[in-house]
């Protein structure tokens, strides 16, 4: 496992690969760095720690060097902090043992971890905060070497506003980096992610929603929401149900749009479903399409979000003897290590 944490100034990534380091056994990796293109901030570049673990970090002139060791001893564990430009990035996300992580705080907190840690400790004459807002809008925003690109690439996004590092290490133990699945999702995180996919090709006026239909860990078949082939799109009129604004799960027996899970169903055929097919949908099917559903053989139905017609379709699948599962995707959303009302 490689981990790559990058950040704003002092949003705290050295402080996340200390503790990985200290805490889980992870290795530093150092890399070459490009010349610092705003010279007056390359004064305040924090040194490198003195603590043992650190000390004995590895140094390579590539970021190719540094995937040729990484590839031959990808089961161990490794991190690096030395990630400033996209050619870089995009060598290390093509690998299948990598990990971004990227590290921001509110600017007034970083500013003041900046003037009390990084210049205190070098005795230097600290920014004013107008200055290092400038400072950062550069770091972030430049259009040549701005950061933002690389944080917004980031699989793991944290909030750094704790304000120890005690605090810091108790969120991060209770957030589980090290989780497989941040690597490589899970069969339910897989199909529900192809689900989610297929829903956005949906043309329904109500409703955006998407259908995996499985059997053996294989896609059978796919389905989204719409009006049926070679009729005018729901979006462009063709269901006067959906687009009269009527509430859900109400005059469906006027809807002229197909479900994503009968699109599905009608793709892959009674012949090719078999009894142990499982259908991943990321709304639960109304009771209409669990009859369907119960008809075919399907053996499990996993579904994302919630419907207004639930306990019906839990009682018919239920009488069917097909198992009903919520499985929610992980979400994408910043994680926040340290609710900021605590500073």
């Amino acid at each position: 496992m490689l981990i790559g944490v990058c950040g704003g100034i002092c949003a705290g990534k050295h402080a996340v690969a200390d503790y990985l380091i200290q805490n889980h056994g992870f290795h530093e990796l150092r890399l070459a760095q490009s010349p610092n293109r705003f010279a007056e901030e390359h004064e305040f570049e924090p040194a490198l720690s003195k603590s043992p673990s650190r000390e004995r970090a590895d140094f390579f002139q590539t970021v190719d060097e540094l995937l040729t060791f990484v590839t031959k001893r990808w089961q161990e564990r490794w991190i690096t902090t030395d990630i400033s430009d996209v050619s870089t990035l995009e060598k290390l996300l093509i690998r299948p043992f990598f990990l971004l992580v990227s590290v921001d705080a509110p600017v007034s907190l970083r500013w003041r971890r900046f003037t009390e840690s990084r210049c205190w400790r070098r005795q230097l004459d600290p920014p004013d905060l107008e200055k290092f807002v400038l400072w950062n809008d550069r770091h972030l925003y430049d259009k040549d070497t701005g950061m933002v690109y690389l944080t917004d690439q980031a699989q793991v996004r944290l909030f750094n506003s704790s304000s120890s590092l005690d605090e810091l290490h108790a969120s991060l133990d209770a957030l589980d980096l090290l989780k497989e699945q941040r690597l490589r999702p899970s069969w339910d995180q897989y199909f529900m992610q192809l689900a989610s996919l297929a829903a956005q090709r949906s043309n329904c006026m109500k409703r955006r929603v998407g259908c995996v239909l499985v059997r053996k860990n294989r896609v059978m078949s796919t389905g989204y929401n719409g009006t049926p082939r070679n009729t005018k799109n729901c979006n462009e009129g063709g269901c006067p149900r959906c687009n009269s604004g009527h509430g859900a799960g109400t005059a469906l027996s006027t809807c002229l749009c197909l479900h994503a899970e009968e699109n599905a169903l009608l793709e892959a055929g009674r012949e090719r479903i078999g009894d142990d097919a499982i259908l991943y949908c990321n709304t639960c099917p109304c009771l209409t399409c669990s009859v369907k559903i119960a008809q075919l053989g399907i053996s499990e139905v996993v579904y994302s979000q919630g419907y207004n017609l639930d306990i019906e379709t839990a009682s018919i699948l239920q009488e069917a003897g097909v198992q009903l599962r919520q499985f929610s995707l992980p979400d994408n959303d910043l994680i926040y290590l340290q609710n900021s009302d605590s500073q």
